[in-house]
């Protein structure tokens, strides 16, 4: 795969696995959606897999064009779920938009810690979070959907030679959205993310779950 990939291909694969649609009419719906999502994306590669659910998650197909991927994030993501490494999320509704099954992660938020960082440096509950856990970052999933500032802390954090398994980073927004992303993609660290200010909760949520689908795909032999 190449260092950045946001290449689109025709549509191969028929089979879909959704392990979050728990009745036929959910199943149904995903299914018809990701049918769709195939053949104007594109279906060739993992990557293609996660532009599909991107765009679908947002409703918009231009989200799959956004999509950016650095440092080979699907092979670094899916080796992280393999070891069952630490999930850890930049506000509760990321937080709460990934799956439970399908992988033996745990899922931390950042609001959940470094309240006394937060009133000492005067800086959001998301970022001082995130220093408050910076023992912790070191192999982890680190999903940042709703704030730059999070993602600028996780950039600082690599800066100073932390080094998270994989870090998806969509914050949306007009206030460091595109430019906290811009930095991440320069980070010596796998990445996913998306150019510009567009993004959100629901495309890291997004990002995370495909390749949760794809690793119990890979466990149950799919």
């Amino acid at each position: 795969m190449s260092e950045e990939s946001l290449r689109r291909g025709a549509t191969t694969e028929n089979t879909y696995t959704d392990i979050g649609a728990d009745t036929p009419e959910g199943y149904a719906i995903a299914h018809s959606s990701r049918s769709l999502a195939r053949k104007v994306v594109g279906d060739h590669t993992p990557e293609d897999r996660i532009r599909q659910r991107c765009a679908i998650a947002v409703g918009d197909f231009i989200m799959a064009d956004l999509m950016c991927f650095v440092q080979d994030p699907v092979t670094a993501g899916l080796a992280a779920l393999d070891a069952g490494a630490p999930v850890i999320t930049d506000i509760r509704m990321v937080q709460a938009g990934i799956l439970k099954k399908g992988h033996a992660s745990d899922l931390l938020c950042a609001l959940d810690f470094g309240d006394g960082i937060a009133r000492e440096r005067g800086i959001t509950r998301s970022s001082a979070g995130l220093y408050a856990l910076r023992e912790r970052l070191g192999g982890a999933i680190i999903v940042i959907g709703n704030a730059p500032s999070a993602l600028l802390a996780i950039c600082d954090l690599i800066s100073e030679g932390i080094r998270p398994a994989l870090v998806i980073g969509t914050p949306v927004g007009f206030v460091n959205a595109r430019e906290s992303k811009a930095q991440l993609r320069h980070c010596p660290v796998p990445s996913i993310s998306n150019r510009g200010t567009r993004g959100g909760t629901p495309v890291a949520v997004a990002c995370l779950n495909e390749l949760i689908t794809m690793h119990a795909e890979r466990q149950s032999g799919v």
